[in-house]
């Protein structure tokens, strides 16, 4: 039993509440998940800077600016080795350069190997920590946090130890993240799949499968909707799926939908949660469209 809050935002006013808003719907699921709880948050220009490319990471050491930059300038990369700044939060360290990601990504693994990649992209980082959903929240100051769309998940292990790595979204392609409730009885066949097609994992966790699939259906070319289909029919088990890569917002259950899953939408934002309750703290709930995802159905939404 885990929980998935997801929201986003058509109405730039509410830009600001992202984060308060994202909480409050947390906590309603924090029951549903203690052992740990992660967020994948788009467009806060604190966590990841505009016109820069962001990393997202566990484990890195307190010098990261300083070793990346070296590696960039050592790849021939003098603007982006200037650039490079490191903030902190909670156990995350977000790594931040003028650039593409396919650079920054290198430099960082070169010279941070025993940091493991959480998320990157440009507008979007990912944070992720070990305990009570809510005592996370406040360590990591996500009243404050701003954007147009976040993910958070609240986890019960199941499949794997409560570990940092462990915990969702799982963010494994360019801005995406994926969050579960659930359990992939056969993720440990499509892994060795993925394995002989070159695909690398961090962890033993069944929903990181999941995620590597969408992340390996996108990157041959697949659109979303097509890659939580063509996931629907390979994978057995029971699940709930929220996918967000980019500016696209999806939710997909198996086909028998006995994980729970409530979507309600607005002119102003469309939200998914595990439970209704999470729902009623975002505003003009009352006027909203409320419904149950069916089974196998897939819901997309683009901002």
């Amino acid at each position: 039993m885990c929980g998935i809050a997801g929201l986003q935002l058509r109405d730039p006013a509410l830009h600001p509440r992202l984060g308060a808003l994202l909480a409050d719907m947390t906590a309603q699921l924090a029951a549903r998940g203690p052992d740990s709880a992660g967020i994948g948050v788009y467009g806060d220009p604190e966590l990841s800077p505009p016109g820069e490319v962001t990393v997202s990471l566990l484990e890195a050491p307190p010098d990261a600016a300083e070793l990346v930059a070296r590696e960039l300038a050592a790849a021939g990369d003098p603007r982006g080795a200037s650039t490079v700044r490191a903030r902190t939060r909670g156990a995350t360290t977000l790594v931040s350069a003028v650039g593409t990601a396919t650079a920054l990504l290198a430099a960082t693994a070169a010279a941070l190997p025993a940091a493991l990649v959480t998320g990157h992209g440009e507008g979007f980082a990912v944070l992720k920590e070990v305990g009570d959903p809510r005592a996370i929240a406040d360590r990591l100051g996500l009243r404050a946090v701003t954007g147009h769309q976040a993910v958070a998940h609240t986890r019960m292990a199941t499949e794997s130890a409560v570990t940092r790595s462990g915990c969702h979204p799982f963010s494994v392609g360019p801005m995406q993240c994926l969050v579960h409730n659930g359990s992939f009885h056969n993720h440990a066949t499509i892994r060795r799949e993925l394995v002989a097609a070159g695909v690398r994992f961090d962890s033993a966790n069944d929903s990181e499968v999941g995620a590597r699939f969408v992340a390996h259906q996108l990157a041959s070319g697949v659109d979303l909707e097509k890659a939580l289909r063509l996931l629907g029919e390979r994978f057995d088990g029971f699940f709930t799926l929220l996918v967000t890569a980019g500016d696209s917002f999806a939710v997909v259950r198996d086909r028998i939908a006995c994980k729970p899953a409530v979507v309600a939408e607005t002119d102003a934002w469309v939200a998914m949660a595990s439970e209704y309750r999470a729902l009623c703290v975002l505003p003009g709930i009352e006027q909203a469209h409320v419904f149950e995802p069916e089974p196998e159905e897939v819901y997309l939404w683009t901002r």
